[in-house]
């Protein structure tokens, strides 16, 4: 299931109820919290997504700094046109099954 991203289905359920957005930044765990450092308030800010640059880029293959980086590139590039583009780079890394463990 998790090569083929298909353990990602349910957080669907969590656009639906409103809780996510379909693209953002990948929602960050209360343990993980003090390695996001003075950018932890933009991310507690910020609906979580199910599809984000850091997905299409390398998923569990970048590190922390990475993630942090991408994030922030898409906060300050943010718009439905990045949006669609991260959506197809997304779509595409799944078929590919890049970055999956």
């Amino acid at each position: 299931l998790r090569k083929s991203s298909l353990d990602e289905l349910p957080q669907f359920f969590n656009v639906l109820r409103g809780e996510m957005s379909i693209v953002g930044p990948r929602p960050v765990v209360p343990k993980e919290l003090s390695k996001y450092g003075d950018q932890v308030g933009v991310y507690c800010a910020m609906k979580p997504g199910c599809a984000g640059l850091w997905q299409c880029s390398g998923r569990s293959e970048t590190s922390y700094e990475e993630r942090i980086l991408l994030d922030q590139l898409y906060f300050k590039a943010a718009s439905m046109r990045n949006d669609v583009k991260i959506l197809i780079m997304t779509f595409v890394s799944i078929l590919r099954r890049e970055g999956a463990k």
